[in-house]
């Protein structure tokens, strides 16, 4: 008998225990871990999004209620702002789904090792908390430390982690070095960037498929795709499912599965065919983008943010059709999309983006109708 597929087959977002990128550090007292997180978290904040997990160090015995606390009283969660930093409390531990989406703005989650799996691992060998036991924690080793006074990987590291010699290795004390290392760490996890023109427009004010325009002496979906190409690793076309047989061979077509939306549902669509790359997408309907457009927005790029986009001198707001959005926003927006908005604009303006002024006036002017076409294509001939 023929097996019945039950759920749809879809591509997974890359995801340790807690989020995209994340290291444990383990095989030394608690103590060692926190003073080493917080050297690394000063080292990193001005450029990474840093987050840490641990576990409280009370025993169940000495723990107290808190009396400030609702969940004292039975309540499922609350909300404290604390002037500096806002807390949030639940009653109920998240499991390995829940957990994930506090940390998905992260771009590093450090853990605790010696309580929480993660990804990959940093180990310390320091006889005070040895790792002889507990091997089956070591699935992706990337760095060793040697804490004050041991000289040597032991023996039994050695013969568990085959490739040991090639693994770098310092001593705990050498924060510039780790600092070094974790930074590289975290660049070398950059998303790959694709390129997406948005070709499903209607074109009702136009009166013709406005992806077809020859501004430049050939249809402008296939130039927009041509320049994207010039900075992205891959270039796909979104489009309508009716439109894919009409379409380029040359760039793959990428139909619309969130229908209706228009072009977010064609950023929701990129996402959901590969939620590990970022996507740079492009409408249609502007005539002045180009490679050195996609270029400048490309150099700009901040991965540690949302997106980055152009602020649109016209709105005052920046542009969601000509925009890096990172992985990290697919999540966010499928939670406006709950919530019932379906406005990449709206994403964009309430969520930490990067925003930067146009780089020249005419890079974010549209053209939807015959007469702004018929500008825009003398503008480009002069």
């Amino acid at each position: 008998m023929k097996s019945h597929a039950k759920h749809a087959k879809l591509t997974r977002p890359h995801l340790g225990e807690f989020g995209r990128n994340e290291l444990a550090i383990l095989g030394t007292p608690c103590g060692n871990i926190q003073t080493l997180v917080r050297q690394l978290t000063e080292a990193l904040a001005k450029q990474w999004k840093v987050a840490y997990v641990d576990a409280d160090h009370q025993s169940a015995d000495e723990a107290v209620p808190d009396p400030t606390s609702v969940l004292t009283y039975g309540g499922a969660a609350g909300y404290t702002d604390k002037i500096q930093f806002g807390q949030f409390q639940y009653a109920v531990q998240p499991n390995a789904h829940h957990q994930k989406r506090f940390f998905r703005e992260m771009d590093l989650v450090v853990v605790n090792g010696n309580h929480f799996p993660a990804q990959s691992q940093i180990v310390v060998i320091d006889p005070k908390k040895s790792l002889e036991k507990k091997l089956e924690k070591l699935t992706d080793v990337r760095l060793i430390l040697l804490a004050e006074g041991v000289e040597a990987v032991p023996d039994y590291l050695q013969a568990y982690l085959p490739h040991w010699a090639e693994l770098p290795l310092y001593r705990l004390s050498e924060i510039e070095k780790i600092s070094a290392w974790v930074s590289e760490f975290v660049v070398n996890a950059v998303p790959p960037l694709h390129g997406l023109v948005l070709v499903g427009g209607r074109s009702t004010r136009m009166q013709e498929d406005k992806s077809q325009i020859a501004y430049r002496g050939t249809a402008h979906r296939r130039y927009l795709a041509e320049q994207l190409a010039s900075v992205c690793d891959q270039v796909f076309l979104s489009c309508r499912p009716d439109q894919v047989g009409e379409l380029e061979d040359s760039f793959p077509a990428l139909p619309d599965t969130f229908s209706g939306l228009g072009p977010y549902g064609a950023i929701l669509t990129a996402f959901q065919s590969n939620p590990n790359a970022a996507w740079l997408v492009v409408a249609c309907d502007l005539p002045f983008a180009d490679a050195s457009v996609f270029a400048h927005l490309k150099k700009q790029r901040d991965p540690s943010k949302v997106a980055t986009a152009f602020l649109n001198p016209d709105t005052a707001f920046p542009d969601p059709l000509l925009t890096l959005w990172e992985p990290k926003s697919y999540p966010i927006l499928l939670d406006f999309l709950s919530q019932g908005y379906s406005c990449p604009r709206k994403v964009l303006i309430n969520s930490d983006c990067h925003v930067l002024p146009v780089p020249h006036a005419n890079a974010l002017h549209n053209a939807n109708e015959p007469a702004e076409r018929d500008e825009a294509m003398k503008t480009l001939q002069r």
